[in-house]
């Protein structure tokens, strides 16, 4: 199973649980995407991104993830600065160095 590699002792507790939640999705590749992500940016992120991604997280991975590969259209109401965020970490012009 996937972990985060950010630790939770230094998070408010919404923090925490946004950070439990990213890496316990459901789908391994979600947990890679969405908690990969929470790992990078969880910290510094402001109080209307953190509302966002707890939207984000009550939808269906295969929705999110479908979302996030373009399979399907986004729907307006996650056309935010967040989801534009968490793409944007995903989007790789080169090779991946793992």
């Amino acid at each position: 199973m996937p972990e985060s590699i950010l630790s939770s002792a230094a998070l408010d507790p919404r923090r925490r649980k946004i950070l439990f939640r990213c890496w316990r999705r459901g789908l391994r590749e979600m947990d890679f995407l969405i908690g990969g992500f929470a790992d990078a940016h969880l910290p510094a992120l402001p109080a209307s991104d953190l509302d966002a991604l707890e939207l984000l997280l009550d939808e269906q991975d295969r929705d999110v993830l479908a979302w996030l590969t373009g399979e399907l259209a986004l729907p307006a109401a996650f056309n935010t600065p967040l989801f534009r965020k968490l793409k944007a970490f995903h989007t790789h012009a080169g090779p991946l160095n793992i």
